[in-house]
């Protein structure tokens, strides 16, 4: 009778363990530029929507959100309000804490990290705090190894924000970030998230999605089967019209996911400005 029982128990384990990973991994993922903490923004600056923008990525139920312009005290204030996710990142200054971070936030209770890193989009990735060709500002890409606690599967995510000012720097930045990230994820299912500075018929998008690329990837809110929301993303705290603000980030997802929907969330929640982005919202389902 003992052993009947054991072998019960011992298939219906190995069952649950099958249906595991045989189900496919459906993730929840937000690319948000927060808005760097400026205090000439008045009433639009930091202090005022700290609690918005912790609150729409728990309405939202975010497994993982690629960040940008996130200062390390913003990014302090993040992680006190959402004590459910770790922040993998560094300041693009220094590689510590100075300057703006591309941080990813990930649900720890879900997630196990395997390994994670950032680089520089310059000639020199790997110096912190170096400018690549003609670009403004440093620039990083922030990635991570992620493996699904329950099933164990893994996929690789990736996050940046190219420069506003450099086309050389934006492009060269995509092809860096695209090579390295593709060398690091090898055959792995990739999630590329950020502010770009680039509209859909840009060099850089069309690269991005190019079949040609060193990893082809596809844009969530081109191939979603729901999509919600305006279709521009940037709006300066609402002063530019709806119907002229442009597009400029994205969430790009290996070729083979189920883009299941996709939504350019709304400028305010409480009539309080979540950032002058809008975030990006996406459910993916990867086999």
């Amino acid at each position: 009778m003992k052993k009947s029982i054991y072998i019960f128990l011992l298939s219906v384990l190995c069952l649950g363990l099958f249906s595991c990973k045989d189900k496919p991994l459906e993730l929840n993922v937000m690319s948000f530029n927060v808005r760097y903490d400026n205090p000439e923004d008045s009433l639009n600056s930091w202090s005022y929507r700290k609690d918005v923008a912790s609150q729409t990525i728990l309405n939202y139920d975010a497994d993982i959100v690629g960040t940008q312009e996130v200062l390390s005290h913003q990014l302090a204030d993040l992680k006190a309000a959402l004590p459910g996710y770790t922040a993998v990142g560094v300041g693009r200054e220094d590689g510590k804490e100075a300057g703006e971070y591309s941080a990813l936030l990930y649900k720890k209770d879900r997630f196990k990290e395997v390994e994670s890193g950032t680089f520089w989009l310059s000639e020199t990735p790997e110096v912190a705090g170096s400018k690549g060709w003609d670009g403004a500002c440093e620039r990083v890409a922030t990635w991570a190894f992620l493996e699904e606690i329950e099933s164990g599967k893994r996929f690789f995510f990736i996050n940046t924000h190219l420069d506003h000012v450099g086309k050389l720097a934006r492009i060269n930045g995509a092809k860096l970030m695209l090579e390295k990230a593709t060398a690091i994820a090898g055959d792995l299912p990739m999630i590329l998230t950020g502010d770009f500075n680039s509209e859909p018929s840009s060099d850089v998008v069309q690269y991005l999605l190019s079949e040609t690329s060193t990893k082809v990837l596809v844009s969530a809110g081109d191939q979603a089967k729901e999509k919600k929301g305006n279709k521009g993303t940037f709006h300066s705290f609402g002063r530019i019209p709806l119907e002229k603000r442009p597009l400029i980030d994205y969430i790009f997802v290996s070729k083979g996911a189920e883009i299941l929907s996709y939504e350019v969330i709304d400028d305010k929640l409480n009539d309080v400005f979540i950032s002058d982005h809008n975030p990006l919202f996406s459910k993916i389902q990867i086999k």
